[in-house]
């Protein structure tokens, strides 16, 4: 799904609507469907991250799609400037430095490989997101990581690190899903 320009406009309004709501009120805006157009309301998985000058101020959302698409953009934004752990909440004076950036994910796919180079010769820079799971361990990068780590073979090890692996780890039993995103700023 690809989404027009007012479409996308409109969603980046509502994350930042919530966030100020969020500010104001302490929780995230309440979304009333009936005020969006139904490729709005389809059951979508979203991040949302959020930056000031180039640097990450807090990035949250869901890899399975819970919620319709406007809801879970009010709910991921507001969580990712109030409630992600690795940062303060966000105080009213960055709002006015504050980047918004939208991930519409489709729906994550199993990779087939035979090895880690196999795997590393599939993965295609600056579009797939990805998903490495080795059994109770779990990470993922969404496709915009590209930009910070472009080199296959890197990117894969630092998603070992992200997931509490060793990045020369390798198991025949680790599990990987390939996504990718839609993303609006």
């Amino acid at each position: 799904m690809s989404l027009n320009k007012e479409n996308r406009q409109r969603l980046l309004d509502l994350a930042k609507n919530s966030i100020v709501h969020g500010l104001q009120k302490g929780r995230p805006l309440k979304v009333n469907l009936d005020d969006y157009p139904a490729e709005l309301t389809e059951l979508r998985a979203t991040f949302v991250t959020l930056e000031i000058s180039g640097q990450l101020r807090g990035c949250i959302g869901m890899l399975e799609a819970v919620r319709p698409l406007a809801e879970d953009i009010a709910e991921n934004a507001f969580s990712a400037a109030f409630n992600d752990p690795r940062f303060p909440p966000l105080d009213a004076s960055e709002l006015g430095g504050l980047e918004i950036h939208l991930s519409i994910l489709t729906p994550a796919e199993p990779v087939s490989f035979s090895s880690e180079q196999d795997l590393v010769s599939q993965l295609q820079p600056g579009i797939d997101g990805l998903i490495l799971q080795e059994g109770h361990r779990r990470g993922t990068f969404l496709p915009s990581v590209w930009e910070s780590l472009p080199e296959p073979r890197q990117f894969l090890w630092h998603l070992k690190q992200k997931a509490g692996l060793p990045p020369d780890y390798w198991s025949n039993t680790i599990r990987i899903y390939r996504y990718h995103a839609e993303v609006i700023d």
